[in-house]
């Protein structure tokens, strides 16, 4: 008969024969089919989260390159027209002297989306291998994939702003550019990635029978 090794001699909740609603976190003995408190689905594991997960990833990995490569904003005056991409966007906030705007600008735009490209797709490779190892460092990346995420869309609410509040006319106008778009398809392809993947596969890797 086999066993199963355990951290510290703790054992899950699926060893205990538990499992745990994902809606209302309700903790129901398995076999039941339907939350007796939210009537959400009850299932110990979710048995498509790594083809979610590279499906949505692979699908915002997609959308970020046009997102940088074409312009975000499109500026409008009476002597001039300009069009900016992200980094570009950038350059000029450091050449006007606004080094601060240019950091936040560049690490929720460009250092972000790339961690978080990185950490999803880590995270998944993990559990798709069976690796055991670092377990509690791959949960707080998780967390730290989950807590970041409402932070993704600073580019997109600046755009959206600027071109609410500059429209003058003739004078001077801001519209978005085709990379707004894409940028924030890359987001929320990135975010639903992060909550397709189902954390519970981290630990099964530890649990194999022997």
């Amino acid at each position: 008969m086999g066993s199963s090794r355990t951290l510290g001699g703790l054992i899950t909740a699926r060893e205990a024969g538990l499992v745990a609603c994902q809606r209302c976190g309700q903790v129901h003995q398995q076999g039941i089919a339907a939350c007796k408190r939210c009537d959400g689905p009850l299932v110990s594991r979710d048995t498509e989260s790594l083809q979610k997960v590279w499906a949505f990833l692979i699908a915002g990995m997609i959308a970020y390159v046009p997102a940088n490569i074409y312009p975000m904003l499109r500026t409008s005056t009476l002597v001039e027209r300009s069009e900016s991409t992200i980094v570009g966007g950038v350059i000029d906030l450091i050449h006007h002297g606004s080094i601060g705007i240019a950091a936040i600008v560049f690490i929720a735009s460009v250092i972000i989306p790339v961690g978080k490209f990185i950490a999803v797709g880590y995270l998944a490779l993990s559990v798709q291998r069976r690796s055991g190892a670092n377990q509690h460092t791959r949960h707080k990346a998780y967390e730290a994939v989950e807590f970041i995420g409402r932070w993704s869309m600073i580019d997109v609410f600046v755009v959206a702003i600027l071109s609410a509040l500059v429209q003058l006319d003739t004078i001077a106008t801001i519209n978005p550019g085709i990379a707004a778009v894409s940028f924030a398809l890359s987001v929320i392809f990135t975010m639903l990635a992060a909550q397709s993947f189902d954390a519970r596969l981290i630990w099964d890797a530890d649990r194999t029978p022997s």
